[in-house]
């Protein structure tokens, strides 16, 4: 199959990061984004979710908490043992 060319623009600090990502698992550049692309092609969609979506800082907070295992209760026995712990 014939090999073509294709141009892509980024800024200098992401080519840099992705650069050393690349290389630190053995990959090219290029072959990285080959890999993105043929999985684009063979599922017909973006490999990843795409959302505006950020939590904001109580949010990640609650977030790093809980995978911690802090602040985390239960189980619980009844949705009334849920809710009143909840309103404690």
């Amino acid at each position: 199959m014939a090999m073509t060319n294709v141009n892509i623009r980024m800024d200098e600090a992401t080519k840099i990061a992705f650069d050393k990502f690349c290389e630190e698992i053995g990959l090219s550049v290029s072959a990285a984004f080959n890999i993105f692309a043929r999985t684009v092609v063979r599922e017909q969609r973006i490999p990843f979710e795409l959302t505006t979506d950020v939590p904001n800082k109580v949010t990640l907070s609650a977030m790093e908490s809980a995978e911690k295992g802090n602040d985390v209760y239960g189980p619980f026995d009844s949705v009334d043992d849920l809710i009143e712990a909840l309103n404690a």
